[in-house]
């Protein structure tokens, strides 16, 4: 057993949050080690965000390209699954590896360890033979990995998660899809787009079940459009693999086949070692205060404190955290205006509570709703212009507690009602405000008509 070695700050799991943490830390002049046992950057770019998103942008050119006709002339389209895997790998991964991030840390003052960290004690790390020991902060960035259900069947089958799906050199001739979330909607209708047959299989009689019943519809319609199978309300029982292709016995006794499957049931935080610090394994995330400190001398960011599996909510939480280790102070960590987008086309954006979220919490709830069609923007865009916006309103407090914006640029477009759920603004502020003519937000002036 080697010596401990002693340092400032210890980071454990080198994703967007704990790299945000490490480099900030080891610029303001720490002493810092990261530890990872995979890629300094983690999920995001090199299995989520930025590759899937390469992919969404990909299929979507096609998609426009068949909307020519009724708009601008005739059009041929003939998809090719190689310019997208050779950007991904070439552009987004550096062929999934981790060089120019571990330099950037590095060059920051860091020191990058890679290897898998065990905690041991409070702020005592183990890899391999190696001790470290944090005399300032301990800060948990572990991360989530895949959710795989426990099917009959599924355990030992060649499935695929988000990263076998990303790392595709070629299309598969069918898909099958478990799970109709934000992710498991993204892959099929990318798939679905280069002429995969696509099945999704959802448990909930909805897809995006946590979401408006609107964004639900909207997402539905596009993914039938595009050619996608969905069986909701239904569940897999059983999973084989003939070592051709998979086959799902259903919870309504049918089968669906598939040349792939594509566990898509969510995430789950990596809390290995947590209960030496004191915190309840049993527990999903790691619960922390409003400045990210879940132990004395200990704090945790990103996916593992379960306030959303998204990279800006690590980089939020980075912030709050790397100011209360400097003592820099400002402002706490606030969850009332959680951003978030399904990259799926109509782009659905949502920010705050859903309706029934805030029904559920006693308030009064105002809606205030508007046909993305009945704007001036959405009737010039034509073809790929459904969408929809929905605000919820506290009748109370006379502010918006949540947004839903549907449409071609409905991630775009929950940027301002985020800034006024965020910020509080009184309804009767937004109402007077000047909305730009003709674009797709004017239709927030209408729909604040409705409350």
């Amino acid at each position: 057993m080697s010596e401990i070695e002693e340092v400032d700050v210890i980071v454990l799991g080198m994703g967007v949050g704990g790299e945000e943490v490490a480099g900030r830390l080891a610029a303001a002049g720490l002493n810092v080690i990261g530890i990872d046992n995979t890629l300094v950057g983690g999920e995001c770019p090199y299995w989520g965000c930025i590759p899937t998103k390469m992919m969404v942008r990909a299929a979507g050119a096609l998609e426009e390209a068949r909307r020519v006709p009724g708009l601008a002339g005739a059009s041929t389209v003939t998809p090719d699954w190689s310019p997208v895997a050779k950007r991904i790998r070439d552009e987004a991964t550096d062929n999934w590896n981790d060089k120019v991030a571990v330099d950037r840390f590095e060059s920051k003052g860091g020191r990058f360890v890679r290897g898998t960290g065990e905690i041991v004690g409070a702020g005592l790390v183990r890899v391999g033979p190696q001790l470290y020991a944090a005399t300032r902060a301990l800060v948990i960035a572990t991360g989530t990995k895949a959710v795989v259900p426990p099917v009959d069947g599924l355990a030992g089958t060649p499935y695929w998660t988000n990263r076998e799906a990303v790392e595709a050199a070629a299309l598969p001739k069918s898909l099958l899809v478990l799970g109709g979330g934000a992710i498991g909607c993204e892959f099929a209708q990318v798939f679905a787009r280069f002429g995969v047959p696509v099945t999704i299989i959802e448990g909930s009689e909805r897809v995006l079940a946590m979401e408006e019943p609107e964004s639900s519809a909207v997402a539905a319609k596009a993914l039938e459009a595009n050619g996608v199978r969905i069986r909701s309300g239904v569940r897999a029982a059983t999973v084989s693999h003939d070592g051709a292709e998979f086959d799902v016995r259903l919870s309504d006794g049918s089968h669906v086949t598939g040349e792939k499957l594509l566990v898509a049931t969510g995430r789950a935080a990596k809390l290995e070692g947590v209960e030496r610090l004191g915190i309840d394994r049993a527990s999903r995330f790691i619960p922390t205060d409003e400045w990210m400190r879940a132990a004395d001398k200990t704090w945790a960011v990103g996916d593992v404190t379960g306030n959303g599996v998204f990279t800006h909510m690590a980089f939020y939480e980075a912030d709050v955290a790397v100011r209360d280790i400097l003592g820099q102070g400002g402002p706490a960590a606030d969850y009332r205006a959680k951003p978030r987008v399904t990259f799926i086309d109509p782009e659905i954006g949502a920010v705050g509570m859903t309706e029934k979220q805030a029904r559920d919490a006693g308030i009064d709830v105002k809606v205030g709703y508007l046909p993305l069609s009945s704007t001036t923007r959405g009737w010039i865009h034509g073809p790929g212009g459904d969408g929809f916006i929905k605000l919820i309103a506290d009748g109370s407090r006379k502010v918006l507690v949540g947004a839903t914006t549907a449409g071609p640029a409905g991630g775009e477009m929950i940027g301002a009602m985020s800034v006024a759920v965020h910020a509080a603004v009184p309804i009767e502020t937004l109402r007077s405000t000047i909305w730009a003519y003709p674009t797709f937000h004017r239709g927030f002036g209408q729909a604040l008509s409705d409350l």
